[in-house]
């Protein structure tokens, strides 16, 4: 039988990934294209470049690359937010961040259910 920690991790890690992905799927194909395949989630931007989150399970941890950088993320049970082990943010502002830097506008993974691709303020 798998070990209870080792589910829970797969189903929280697995919500999480596909609620990046909703939201990642509202954006125009031609800025950027997101796919989701056995616990890794390639983002693919405009220019070629990709940015990857993929699960862990080994460590329970989501671990996020972009050009040279890397961030890991361990749960935080208390608040369910996915946190950087180096006290650097958590995931979705980190992935905001990037991905507003790559379209060039700012964008909002974090909010609510609609969340996702804002159009530029005044």
């Amino acid at each position: 039988m798998a070990n209870p920690a080792d589910q829970e991790f797969l189903q929280h890690a697995e919500a999480c990934m596909k609620a990046i992905l909703a939201k990642l799927d509202a954006f125009d194909p031609d800025e950027l294209d997101a796919d989701l395949s056995a616990g890794v989630l390639r983002i693919t931007f405009a220019d070629s470049r990709h940015c990857i989150l993929n699960r862990q399970s080994a460590a329970h941890q989501i671990w996020l690359a972009e050009g040279a950088s890397a961030w890991h993320f361990a749960r935080d049970p208390a608040s369910g937010a996915w946190c950087d082990t180096k006290g650097r943010g958590e995931l979705l502002q980190i992935l905001t961040g990037i991905v507003s830097r790559r379209l060039g506008r700012t964008i909002d993974l974090a909010g609510g259910a609609g969340g996702g691709p804002q159009a530029p303020g005044p």
